[in-house]
This record gives structure tokens, C-alpha cells and sequence, in this order.
């Protein structure tokens, strides 16, 4: 049995700012259907890491390869990528002078020629499947934090894309919020290959396929949750582990 498709192909990979490495010798392999979860300190490099693989940034040295393409290649064509490659943000993104259902069905039609009533139909499904179908109408100044990050969830989703990608989505809420969001997340884990920086250890414990810990740039260490969290191999997984479970 073949083994499935190797999605996201990092070797090597750094990401400098002036005199600041974001990411010195970054690896890391995601194949379909995988859900991997990054998780480590803060500026350890995992939203960086999750930038470079929707092609929002580029890497200073390294080999980088997403669905197949170099991302080093010049004639890459970054647009259709990230068609393919769905991205969640920490503060939503909406458009704000149009409604949700518009917000969901603007790149469908735009991007993937997508027919507009099929579109809407699309729409308006993911918007029952997230628990807010009576927000069609709304104006993203109308939900609360939770609602328009499910929203932001429906908008990647109605893209049907390949990989999808999560840059700590629940930060920016208020804590009685973050269920109902990682509620949704764990719906759409299996249907696509997810890619999550999270903080939240219980999430990445239940639903992540693989877990693994970066710190200063790099992954010190990666595995099945259960043994990552229960028998970290590295001492600095272990301290970060013991300072916040």
C-alpha cells in the first residue's frame, strides 16, 4: 500500500528579519490526511513556519516544497497555490463592508470560477455545518469573536482546499468562545489535512495525528501526541510541558 501523498516537505529551512532568525534549520513533513499540531513558546518560529507554507513568505535558505512545487522555483504560480492552500488567522480577516455569506463566496466565484448559486449553496451549507446559518445576512460587526472565526473557518472551507491552515485561531478570543471554535476545528479534521499552531495542549492531545515542538527556529522534536506529551525525549519539551499542563 502506497504510502499517502508527502503534502509539505521543509528541510533546512531558515527565515531571517535583519539580524533576527525566525527559523534556523526548520524540517518538518505533513502528508495527506495527516493533522499535525506545532506547538512551543512564543517566537519559537510556528507562525512563521505556517506563513512560508502558504507562500506569504520566503525563505532565506532552505528547501521548500507545498502540493509539489519549489517554492523557490520562480515560475511557481503562487496564486493558484494558495488555492489549494487554506489559511485561518488569529484575528479573521473578514471583509467588513460585506456580509458573511459574500465573505464566503467572493474567492469561490473569483478564484475557482465557481458558478455563484453553486457557491452560495456551499455557503450557505458550511454556515449550518459551523452553527450559524441565521448569520447569511449578517455584517461581520454583528457576530461575536467566536462567530467570526467560525465564519473565517466556513470561508477556507468553501475553497475546498487540499491543505488548510490554522496560525492560532482561538488566541484572540474570549475564553467562553474557544469550545465552540475547536468544536468546529475537530468537525473538519479528517476531511482535510490540517496544519494547527496551537497553544491549546488539550486540542493538539485529541486530535492531532502528530505533535511537534519547535523552540528557537526548529522542531526539537516531533511524534504521536500521546507519547510526546506523556514521554517528551528532549529536556526543553519537558520544561515547556511542565510549565503549562
Amino acid at each position: 500500500m502506497n504510502a499517502p501523498e508527502l503534502l509539505v516537505e521543509a528541510a533546512g529551512v531558515t527565515k531571517t528579519y535583519g539580524t533576527v532568525e525566525a527559523l534556523r534549520g526548520f524540517d518538518l513533513e505533513v502528508r495527506e490526511g495527516e493533522v499535525v499540531c506545532l506547538i512551543g513558546p512564543s517566537g519559537s518560529g510556528k507562525s512563521t513556519a505556517l506563513r512560508m507554507i502558504n507562500a506569504l513568505e520566503h525563505p532565506s535558505s532552505g528547501r521548500l516544497r507545498v502540493l509539489g512545487h519549489d517554492l523557490s522555483d520562480p515560475e511557481v504560480d503562487f496564486d493558484a497555490l494558495r488555492a489549494e492552500v487554506g489559511m485561518v488567522f488569529q484575528h479573521f480577516h473578514l471583509f467588513p463592508h460585506m456580509n458573511v455569506l459574500r465573505n464566503l463566496t467572493l474567492a469561490p466565484t473569483l478564484v475557482r470560477k465557481i458558478p455563484p448559486a453553486d457557491a452560495e449553496a456551499r455557503a450557505r451549507a458550511l454556515l449550518e455545518r459551523v452553527g450559524i446559518a441565521d448569520k447569511a445576512e449578517a455584517s461581520p460587526d454583528q457576530l461575536s469573536g467566536g462567530q467570526k472565526q467560525r465564519v473565517a473557518i466556513a470561508r477556507a472551507l468553501c475553497m475546498q482546499p487540499r491543505l488548510l491552515l490554522f496560525d492560532e485561531p482561538t488566541s484572540a478570543l474570549d475564553p467562553e468562545m474557544v469550545g465552540e471554535v475547536l468544536d468546529v476545528m475537530k468537525d473538519v479534521a479528517g476531511e482535510t489535512t490540517l496544519v494547527v499552531v496551537t497553544h491549546e495542549m488539550g486540542f493538539a492531545r485529541e486530535v492531532a495525528t502528530r505533535v511537534a515542538f519547535l523552540d528557537q527556529g526548529r522542531v526539537l522534536e516531533e511524534g504521536p501526541p500521546q507519547r510526546l506529551f506523556e514521554q517528551p525525549s528532549h529536556a526543553r519539551t519537558r520544561a515547556f510541558l511542565d510549565q503549562i499542563l
